[in-house]
Formats: C-alpha cells, sequence, structure tokens
C-alpha cells in the first residue's frame, strides 16, 4: 500500500445521497479476487448503456473530468452490504479520496484498510464543493493526512476526523498485517521475558 502524502487533486461531484457498494461496484463482479481492471467497472450500470457504450452524461464519463482524484458525494455514501471490492473499484479509476457529509461505517473502514481516505466534512463545504465542480470541472483541493486538513480553493481549511490506527497506516503506507509484522523486534523481546509455562505436574 502505497503511504497517503499531502496532495492536491481536482474534484468530480456526485451528488446523489445513499449510493450504496451494489451501485459502487455490482455483485456480479464479487467473484474476482484480483484488484486489476474494476476501476472499470466502477458505477459500471450508471456509466454504462446495455451496449456496453458510455453514458456521456455520468460524470466519470465527461472529458473534463478526467484524472480527478476526489470524488464529492452525497450523504450516507457506501451503504449496503460490505465489500472490500468498493474501494479497489474507485481506487481503479485513479480516486485517492471521497468526500461525504457521512460514510456507512464497513465502507468508511474497508476504505481506510486499502488506501482510499473517507473525508467527511460538513454539509455547507460539500455543497461548496459540488458547486465548484460544476461550475469548473479544473477546481482542485488539496489533502493533508498529516494535519487531517481539506483546503478549498479560497484557502479555507477544513478539519477532518480519521483515526489515529488507520491515520498512522495510510501515512506509512501499511496494512494492519504490516504493521503487526513491524513489531517482530518488540514481539520476540515480550517473548523472552514471558517465557512460556509448561504445566510438568500434568
Amino acid at each position: 500500500m502505497e503511504p497517503i502524502k499531502a496532495f492536491s487533486g481536482s474534484v468530480v461531484a456526485l451528488p446523489i445521497n445513499d449510493i450504496d457498494t451494489d451501485q459502487i461496484i455490482p455483485a456480479r463482479y464479487l467473484k474476482v479476487t484480483d484488484k486489476a481492471g474494476l476501476g472499470a467497472a466502477a458505477f459500471t450500470d450508471w456509466r454504462y448503456n446495455a451496449d456496453g457504450s458510455p453514458k456521456l452524461e455520468f460524470p466519470l464519463n465527461q472529458e473534463q473530468y478526467k484524472g480527478a482524484t476526489v470524488l464529492v458525494a452525497g450523504h450516507n455514501f457506501g451503504c449496503g452490504s460490505s465489500r472490500e471490492h468498493a474501494p479497489w473499484a474507485l481506487m481503479g479509476t485513479g480516486l485517492k479520496a471521497v468526500v461525504s457529509t457521512y460514510f456507512a461505517d464497513i465502507f468508511k473502514g474497508n476504505a481506510l484498510k486499502n488506501g482510499l481516505l473517507p473525508i467527511v466534512v460538513d454539509e455547507d463545504t460539500q455543497k461548496q464543493l459540488i458547486s465548484l465542480s460544476q461550475e469548473d470541472p479544473t477546481t482542485q483541493v488539496t489533502i493533508d493526512l498529516e494535519s487531517q486538513t481539506l483546503t478549498l480553493p479560497d484557502g479555507r481549511a477544513v478539519k477532518f476526523p480519521v483515526d489515529p490506527f488507520s491515520r498512522y497506516c495510510l501515512l506509512n503506507g501499511v496494512d494492519q498485517l504490516g504493521f503487526l509484522l513491524n513489531l517482530d523486534d518488540e514481539t520476540l523481546a515480550y517473548e523472552e521475558k514471558y517465557p512460556a509455562r509448561v504445566n510438568t505436574t500434568a
């Protein structure tokens, strides 16, 4: 997993409430265990017609939003069933962060574990970002995980919450297993200090 450093990126808006994980990545794609290629399937039922041609009205298909790394979504993003494929698919499109007023807990956890940053902001900030993106597709924001701030084009910095453990893992580019493996020396020292007790009375 790549460490998340401070970055600036353009914004694409999808101002729809209650976008669930089946809309992000339909269940028929859940058989795959490889992340490669899932980006093309993100929002597939919204992005493509029955014949596979792209729906030009869908924001991710529009040329002016090509290369966007920050998605601004409606309230309650990622609700529905649990699936790691949802953040995989979003990251496969090039997204690094999703901004919303609220994320479903399971999606939020899956996103943090896979390197996609879920950023919770107030409704006024969300509406401002949506408006800016729609008025000017070149709109960029700066996201700094270390300071936990999202900076708007006007210079206003908005704080967002991230739990300390997830923040550490994302800043250092490690998942939960990687974090534990980095503690090998401490684990061995503990085991040497407290050797296993063997019951010899049996």
